[in-house]
């Protein structure tokens, strides 16, 4: 297209401009473009030319130019071909036509030109006589005049939380400039916004405050300023508070003064909330800000929120709130269901306000790797009482498998149990369920199901009460089979981050639900889902694209019966925006003013309109009136321009347009009133035009450019202050002056905004501040990328390069050195391809040494900068050197190694070589080739190039050398093999030869070596080779055979000896022995010194880690700890602790151990041994460590054990017993004598009572009892006959306790066979005294006696049981008698209780801990 701006103000004679200009657009087809140019910019400039001559002219000269401008230009006859005679006659026929034609437009056109020369003639009569009536009112206005105030400021009081409205009317020639101030201080409505609001307007000045507070109360003032002088008015604002209200309004009550209705109030959107990603599961709000007036806390705004057109209701997937400034929607849980556009409207006084947004769902991550996205809208139709049809809408599918079919699941309300409703994936959206409950309500959910898994389940569907069928919605539509696949596919620009795609529908819709669109970047294969639920339109705006990046599409139908095909792909698109007139120009600032002119600057527009801003159109007028006057007719290309011919002391305002290929865009918004006054301070002017590059989350650089007002010297420096925004107080950054015209600014926080400004200084002071700098976030744009310094793999050339994250079609990349745009230099050459450009050094030196930055224009601050230093130049340098002299790069120079059968082979490995290459081996300066004895190769693959040596000897030292030829690349490597080296390398040669000949019988493949096993059982183990059935295994251990329980297996190729409870007595050298008839191999290994070492840490390793927690163990001796673990050896590096030091072995703190335990015991307690005591088992790298706190309530419960043990244990050693002498069954012949006598024991001397079947026996002539020496007890029956029969027991007693022995008497009748023995049974098990008979008798041979044992001794698998007390007999009855075993007899009878038969009184000892604590 071709744009021609004209421009056209009416002029009088004598110059004066009275009405409002305007400019003329005129676009031209841009087929026709170049053909009309010349003509038309003829036309355009006579057009100018007759707009824009000065007022002197008169009107006939404006009438003979326009007449001029008119006029047709000449025609010129184009050189026609050779007709025929019927053409001729044709062409002369349609001539003739066409001359008519012409004749009638020319015509027409004539009579126009008349009319219009009569109609401008009789505009200038009419400005004539207007121009007479209002002289002299003109002459009466151009007298100058100081402000007055016509209506001065009044008064008022007003409630908290009311507005209130200042007003005055001023008048002055010029018009005055009217200045709000509150207790003199300026009013800035953008430091409150919403609150203040000041017009102008025909004279009359306002201030609004729209809610006021106690605070606003002060004295207002308006102050009037023109070039003649200056007055003022002055008003009083008085805010009061309720009586009683103090605290209600603190709590944001107001009194209620009049009834305001939400709809009533005046809504402003702020920010808006833009368009969203998501993703499902995760939670996502939407807020748009406002300015609210009134602001009442108790009335808000009437909000409510649309998706797709559908009203939003409050529930648990939407929450809403307003208030605070703010409107607020959260959706907690996303689903793909709440993808769609959403919209805000808001209610106002003026109608409504609204914001729309798309929100985008995406799915969450798969069950499984390729399983599908969840489906969506889950719904039920037509139910019934036991019936129901649940539909829904198939996810999208752009990578994954197709989806084969769907599963559907219900739950019962109020319960948290789905069930499954099909057996089989149903493989349309739709399924009927049965067997539901009349008035039961359920929800439904639905799973997608493909050959890689089940997807997520779906969002549960509304509650759903079986009832009636006339009361429930039916599924439209019987069409059956999947819609038929879109048609054309079209895609156009829409913003630098989306596209507007639209398409046919399908010829066959069938119930379409929607359509799902996919992208992909040109070039990739992989396409992507632009839209996760089915969208209703045949247009759509694709979001969250790659500024600059081209991206085709496709579409396709949705219905219940699954996906149509795809349609065609859409022509390659690049996202960039669509072209549009820039926005308006803004931040219009004075550089200077020589009193007759002011130089101005303003800022680009911040949207070019996607075509480049290549003109500048300047408005002006003086501040007391409202027409504005174009100052250039002719484009401005730069955004600083001087306008001239002003009148000194007047205020101006000025306007600036910008245009591009789409026309003018709006104009700014009207500079502050400027006043053409000489500058003629000393100090110089403000710097302008403030920019950032390099923004990012700590640091940017902020570059300006020089004031164009110097003062009165050549300025030397400038000051950069900064300050978040918002604030007022501004930091200096640098506290003396920079030079040059940038600064890095570091140290910031990232997310922060900040507003900067620069001042200039000289030798005579530092001069005005320059205009705020935009506000600038410090955050980085995403996917920004730094400048890369590098090497061109193919041509050695050394160059920068940047990759923008983002660029358009008017993007170009401008490079600097040190912020000196670089332009046209010998030195470098810059070339740019897609989003990456190239800075390539010609010939680089020191002299390219600085900070080079490069800035991506119309982006939004893509930007970088790298500084090349002399060390990476260097670096880069020897890199280009290399390159342009190319060797072939090695990843291994030469070296060798051993191989089996002692072959020594030489080898280096390239990182690349090609099959042309060529080498040769030198050895000794003389070249080797392949041939018997060596053999030389190389692997084009791996890059490696060898040489193998079967028999290495002596001869073979001396220096190798490969030399390499690769193109034009070229290398070689040296090794030298003499001395040491070599001999080690002959060594380890003759070595692998005999290797090789050990391996030809039965070998070791691994010598023996140890493991420790769980049970801390030591395995000397190794593993064999090459053995049969009659190979042999021998282990020994200090040349003694050592024979295994378990013979060693060698056909399972590993064998080992296991060393159970291993202490230094199994230290010693062993060997294994392996033999056969084809040879015999030895191994042998050494358990002493370091390797012993070795494994008892390896040990205490396993035991520290199977150690249990410390058992505290009462004793009579005293308190034991006690920790369990799989073995113990005090090899063992174990430490007891007692607070943090450490314990020796002593008479008071006992040290010891068993094989499943350690323990340390505590003699004779004292407070001074509580604490807290620990074990430490090291095992050389690791320390295990138990610990027990015997302190407080434990100590004290463990000292009354210990005292009630020992006390106990006393009472055992000193309670009553008997200590031998008594049978358990005595046999005797009638007539004969019995004795039964017994030793017993006790300290003090025992009581003895003797029973028979459970009665007491005393002394008779009989039966005579008696105890001598308080040591001997005896029962002797004087000639006894079968009544004396039956069970005797005698009881031995003191106070510490006694003992209860039975004997069973059995008397036979003389030339009766003797009875077979038969044992009595004991009350408890525990051994029995064995009783003496007469000299007749003949006792049971005795058991050997045992002293009493003491307290038992916990063990983790053994019961705890006393140890049983052995009596020694006494001698034999008489010879006619002989002892049998007992039976069984009553206990006898006794005053008072009496133990069990070798039971003891002493209770058994208890522990303040389970004796048998888990093992870890």
């Amino acid at each position: 297209m071709l744009y021609i701006v004209l421009s056209a103000s009416i002029h009088g004679v004598e110059g004066e401009q009275h009405s409002s200009s305007e400019r003329v657009i005129f676009l031209l087809p841009s087929a026709s473009a170049s053909q009309a140019a010349s003509g038309w910019s003829a036309t355009a400039l006579r057009c100018f030319n007759l707009l824009g001559k000065s007022s002197s002219k008169s009107v006939s000269q404006v009438q003979a130019q326009a007449t001029e401008a008119m006029a047709e230009p000449a025609y010129t006859v184009p050189v026609f071909r050779q007709r025929s005679a019927e053409e001729t006659e044709e062409y002369q026929r349609v001539t003739t036509n066409v001359g008519k034609g012409l004749a009638v437009i020319q015509e027409e056109l004539h009579r126009m030109r008349i009319a219009t020369k009569a109609q401008v003639e009789s505009l200038e009569i009419q400005r004539q006589v207007k121009d007479m009536m209002n002289k002299r009112v003109d002459l009466l206005e151009e007298i100058p005049r100081m402000p007055d105030f016509l209506v001065a400021l009044r008064p008022h009081t007003v409630w908290e939380k009311t507005p209130v409205k200042l007003f005055c009317t001023v008048q002055g020639n010029p018009r005055p400039i009217v200045k709000w101030y509150k207790g003199g201080v300026p009013v800035d409505p953008l430091s409150a916004p919403g609150k203040y609001k000041i017009e102008s307007k025909y004279g009359v000045h306002s201030l609004i405050i729209s809610r006021c507070m106690v605070s606003d109360t002060a004295e207002y003032s308006a102050v009037a300023t023109n070039q003649h002088g200056t007055t003022t008015s002055k008003a009083k604002v008085t805010v009061k508070r309720p009586s009683g209200a103090g605290e209600s309004c603190q709590l944001g009550l107001v009194p209620h003064l009049t009834e305001i209705h939400a709809s009533k109030l005046e809504v402003t959107l702020l920010d808006r909330f833009p368009v969203s990603f998501g993703v499902e599961g995760s939670s996502i709000s939407l807020v748009c800000t406002m300015v609210v007036v009134p602001d009442l806390p108790n009335v808000p705004p009437l909000a409510q929120w649309y998706r797709d057109d559908k009203l939003l209701k409050p529930s648990k997937l939407v929450e809403m709130a307003v208030g605070g400034g703010a409107a607020r929607l959260t959706l907690p849980h996303l689903a793909k269901d709440d993808e769609g556009l959403y919209t805000l409207r808001i209610f106002t006084k003026d109608g409504t306000a609204e914001h729309s947004a798309y929100l985008f769902v995406s799915d969450a991550a798969p069950s499984a790797a390729g399983a599908p996205g969840a489906p969506m809208s889950v719904k039920a139709y037509d139910i019934n009482s036991d019936y129901v049809l649940v539909a829904w809408k198939p996810p999208n599918t752009v990578n994954e498998a197709p989806i084969t079919g769907y599963f559907v699941d219900r739950c019962e309300a109020g319960r948290d149990t789905w069930v499954q409703c099909n057996d089989a994936p149903v493989k349309v959206c739709k399924y009927p369920v049965h067997g539901l409950s009349l008035g039961h309500s359920y929800h439904f959910r639905v799973r997608a199901v493909n050959s890689a898994g089940i997807s997520r389940p779906s969002r549960k569907s509304d509650k759903v009460t079986a009832l009636d069928a006339a009361e429930s919605e039916r599924l439209q539509g019987t069409e059956e089979g999947a819609p038929s696949a879109p048609g054309q596919v079209i895609a156009t620009r829409n913003t630098k981050s989306s596209v507007f795609v639209q398409w046919e529908p399908p010829k066959h819709l069938k119930n379409l639900m929607g359509y799902y669109i996919d992208g992909r970047v040109v070039g990739s294969k992989e396409w992507f889902p632009c839209n996760h639920k089915p969208f209703r339109h045949s247009r759509f705006v694709v979001h969250g694209l790659i500024p600059g990046e081209s991206y085709v599409f496709r579409v396709q139908a949705v219905n219940v019966f699954g996906l149509s095909e795809e349609s065609q792909e859409s022509s390659p698109i690049a996202v960039e925006p669509a072209l549009a007139t820039p926005s308006a120009p803004f931040g219009i600032t004075m550089l200077s003013c020589d009193g007759s002119s002011i130089t101005l600057a303003w800022k680009s527009p911040k949207h070019c309109g996607g075509s480049k801003v290549n003109a500048y159109y300047i408005d002006k007028r003086d501040a007391d009136t409202l027409v504005w006057k174009e100052f250039n007719l002719t484009p401005v290309t730069e955004r600083v321009c001087t306008v001239d011919n002003l009148t000194e002391g007047t205020f101006y305002e000025f306007r600036v347009q910008a245009g591009n290929l789409a026309g003018v865009g709006v104009p700014s918004a009207p500079s502050a009133p400027m006043k053409c006054e000489a500058w003629t301070m000393e100090e110089p002017g403000p710097a302008y035009d403030l920019s950032f590059s390099e923004v990012r989350g700590r640091s940017l650089v902020i570059l300006w450019k020089a004031p164009v007002y110097t003062g009165a010297s050549a300025i030397t420096g400038y000051f950069v202050d900064m300050a978040k925004k918002g604030s007022s107080e501004f930091v200096t950054l640098n506290q003396e002056a920079v030079s040059h015209r940038y600064l890095q600014v570091t140290g910031l926080e990232e997310g922060e905004t900040y507003v900067f400004k620069v001042r200039a200084a000289n030798a005579n002071g530092v001069g005005k501040p320059s205009q705020l700098s935009e506000p600038v976030c410090a955050k980085a744009l995403p996917g920004t990328q730094e400048i890369v310094a590098g090497v061109d793999e193919e041509t050695g050339d050394i160059f920068l390069s940047l990759e923008a994250c983002e660029i358009c079609e008017t993007s170009k990349f401008v490079w600097s050195k040190n912020y000196k745009p670089i332009g046209d230099c010998p030195r470098v050459a810059v070339t740019a391809k897609g989003r990456t450009s190239r800075l390539t050094f010609t010939n680089p030196d020191k002299d390219d040494l600085g900070r080079y930055s490069v800035v991506v224009t119309d982006t939004d601050g893509v930007s970088s900068s790298h500084t090349l230093t002399e060390d990476a130049l260097n670096t880069m340098l020897e890199l280009s050197y290399a390159i342009r002299h190319p060797v072939v790069p090695l990843k291994h120079g030469l070296d060798y190694e051993i191989l089996e059968k002692g072959h020594v082979r030489f080898w280096l490995q390239a990182v690349k070589l090609s099959p042309s290459v060529s080498y040769r081996f030198i050895v000794n300066d003389k070249e080797v080739t392949s041939g018997e004895g060596q053999k030389i190769s190389h692997d084009v693959a791996t890059g490696i190039i060898q040489m193998t040596v079967d028999h290495f000897t002596r001869n073979n030292e001396g220096t190798y050398t490969v030399q390499i030829h690769d193109g034009k690349a070229k290398t070689q490597s040296s090794l030298v093999l003499v001395g040491d080296v070599f001999k080690a390398a002959l060594k380890e040669a003759e070595f692998q030869r005999k290797e090789h000949i050990r391996k030809q019988g039965p070998h070791f493949s691994e010598y023996l070596y140890f493991t420790v096993t769980e049970e801390c059982t030591v395995l000397l183990a190794c593993k064999v080779a090459n053995v049969k059935k009659e190979t042999t295994f021998h282990w020994y251990k200090e040349e003694d055979e050592i024979v295994p329980e378990t013979p060693p297996n060698v056909m399972s190729g590993a064998c080992a000896l296991p060393i159970p409870l291993f202490s230094r007595k199994d230290q010693g050298v062993y060997k294994a022995v392996l033999s056969d008839d084809r040879g015999k191999d030895t191994s042998v290994f050494d358990i002493s010194g370091q390797v012993f070492e070795d494994i008892i840490n390896a040990i205490a390793h396993v035991a520290g880690a199977s150690a249990s927690d410390l058992v505290l163990q009462c004793t009579p001796e005293g308190i034991r700890l006690q920790c369990y673990m799989n073995y113990y050896t005090e090899e063992m590096k174990t430490v007891w602790k007692h607070k943090e030091s450490k314990i020796a072995s002593s008479e008071k703190m006992r040290i010891g151990g068993t094989a499943e335990m350690a323990w340390m015991q505590i003699c004779d307690p004292s407070d001074k041994e509580k604490g807290h005591y620990a074990i430490e088992i090291s095992d050389g790298v690791q320390t295990h460590t138990r610990t027990f706190d015997l302190s407080g309530q434990a100590y004290t419960d463990a000292y009354e054990e210990y005292l009630r043990l020992k006390a106990a244990a006393f009472a055992e050693k000193n309670r009553g017993r008997v200590v031998g002498g008594l049978p358990d069954v005595v046999t005797i012949m009638e007539q004969k004598s019995l004795s039964l006598t017994c030793t017993v024991w006790g300290e003090p001397t025992p009581e003895v009572t003797w029973f028979k079947n459970e009665q007491e026996v005393t002394s008779t002539e009989h039966t005579k009892v008696t105890f001598d020496g308080g040591k001997f007890a005896s029962l002797v029956i004087n000639q006894v006959t079968p009544e004396d029969s039956g069970k005797y027991s005698i009881n031995v007693r003191n106070k510490y306790g006694g003992e209860f022995v039975e004997i069973t008497v059995s008397v036979y009748r003389h030339g009766e066979k003797i009875p077979e023995p038969k044992l009595g049974q004991p009350k408890m098990a525990t051994p029995a005294a064995t009783p003496a008979a007469t000299p007749a008798a003949t006792p049971v041979p005795p058991r050997s006696p045992a002293p009493p044992s003491k307290t038992p001794t916990p063990t983790p698998s053994k019961a705890q049981t006393p140890a049983p007390s052995m009596k020694s007999p006494t001698p034999a009855s008489t010879p006619a008698s002989t002892p049998v075993p007992k039976s069984p007899t009553p206990t006898p009878k006794s005053p008072t209780p009496t133990p069990p038969r070798s039971v003891k009184s002493p209770t058994p000892p208890r522990f303040m801990k389970s004796p048998t604590p888990p093992r870890k």
